[in-house]
């Protein structure tokens, strides 16, 4: 049996259909030259590289890059809000606009929940709701908030210069909000994270907050002799009433927290975001293509070799207060069991009962556990996956 056999009986999986991924008709035609050039392409946002995002960005084209119909390039972002601008301003376009020129837009982004939520409330970008879908709630990403030796608490912070990003970045965000409900009057400033952490070590100002997943790329190169120290966040209920708890441990970052203690903090939650694309045919069937090939292969995402963010991750867990984008709520739909598999040996399950299941509904003899372990490898290897271990 060819191997999409195999996989689209046991598990009932099937990539989208061009009919069922497409939106209706009567929409502006793409360009031919336009349309070859960015045939299977889905355009992702990200944040820079002090972040996990370009690494959450290369597992996900792991396992969605085919060579031929599909095809994931990540653009670092400059900051949450004007991703979030990208991506209305396409959804806005419209078909007829997008067909005169080669530039595609975002297709998708990587954006925090709490920035989604400030756009929304601060009213920046009107019928937001309507402009903007989510794919999935992906992980949470940590509250950093990286001071000098001097500085032992928050109160030390008082009326200092704190960098949070730049203007409009999910860590000004997250920072404006914190700093708020702490009620902590910092002076903020708005350089990179590379640039406040050179800046940091000098004596410049006094502390870097940075949102990213544990552990940050931006903190891998911190050593003892830096004087550089993890500022604890006071978990009041009003804090624990926006964010969720979270802690820094010496496993995520050897010289800054003693192997004896924990640094307590707060997290917030990303989410992959899409524009609505429904006026781009070409582009809203690419972008369905993704979501089944995501979808389909994210059990693979947890084994050895990729981030362990994505031990995190829910695909069916939702966002309240937004839509999800179409094609990626049926694939749920039609799947339920394979969404809720959170490991690969959850996967290795159901894909087992599923056999003897078969099996018996057509009357033919069981397999043995040797043959269904060869079965699901055959299958692990299309996903294009390492076995489970």
């Amino acid at each position: 049996m060819p191997r999409w056999s195999i996989a689209a009986a046991t598990l009932g999986i099937g990539l989208f259909a061009a009919t069922s991924a497409m939106p209706a008709s009567g929409t502006a035609t793409t360009n031919p030259a336009t349309a070859a050039v960015n045939r299977g392409v889905v355009q992702l946002a990200t944040g820079g590289s002090a972040g996990i995002s370009p690494r959450i960005a290369e597992d996900l084209a792991s396992i969605t890059d085919d060579g031929a119909t599909r095809r994931l390039v990540a653009l670092v972002g400059k900051a949450a809000l004007q991703d979030i601008s990208d991506m209305i301003s396409q959804s806005r376009a419209g078909g007829a606009a997008n067909a005169r020129v080669t530039n595609r837009g975002i297709d998708i982004a990587i954006v925090q929940a709490d920035a989604l939520t400030y756009a929304k409330d601060q009213g920046l970008f009107p019928g937001i709701e309507s402009s903007l879908t989510y794919i999935s709630k992906l992980y949470n990403e940590e509250f950093h908030l990286l001071a000098r030796k001097e500085i032992n608490s928050l109160k030390d912070l008082s009326g200092k210069q704190v960098n949070v990003d730049l203007r409009g970045s999910g860590t000004a965000i997250t920072a404006a909000y914190l700093f708020d409900l702490l009620k902590l009057p910092v002076t903020v400033t708005n350089d990179s994270p590379e640039v406040a952490l050179e800046k940091l070590r000098s004596g410049n100002i006094a502390a870097v907050a940075f949102v990213a997943g544990k552990p940050a790329p931006l903190l891998r190169g911190i050593t003892a002799e830096d004087g550089l120290h993890l500022l604890p966040i006071p978990l009041s209920p009003d804090v624990l009433n926006a964010y969720v708890p979270a802690r820094l441990n010496s496993a995520d970052y050897v010289n800054l927290v003693p192997p004896d203690q924990a640094v307590d903090t707060v997290a917030v939650g990303v989410v992959l975001v899409a524009a609505d694309l429904q006026s781009i045919p070409e582009r809203y069937r690419n972008l369905a293509n993704f979501v089944d090939a995501f979808f389909t292969g994210f059990s693979s995402l947890l084994a050895p070799g990729h981030h362990p963010k994505w031990q995190d991750v829910n695909l069916a867990a939702e966002l309240p207060g937004w839509r999800r984008y179409p094609p990626a709520a049926q694939w749920l739909q039609q799947n339920k069991q394979v969404a809720s598999a959170s490991t690969p040996d959850d996967m290795k399950t159901i894909f087992s009962r599923f056999i003897d299941q078969r099996r018996q509904s057509t009357g033919g003899p069981p397999m043995t556990a040797q043959e269904k372990d060869n079965l699901f490898q055959e299958f692990r290897n299309w996903q294009g996956a390492a076995p489970p271990r």
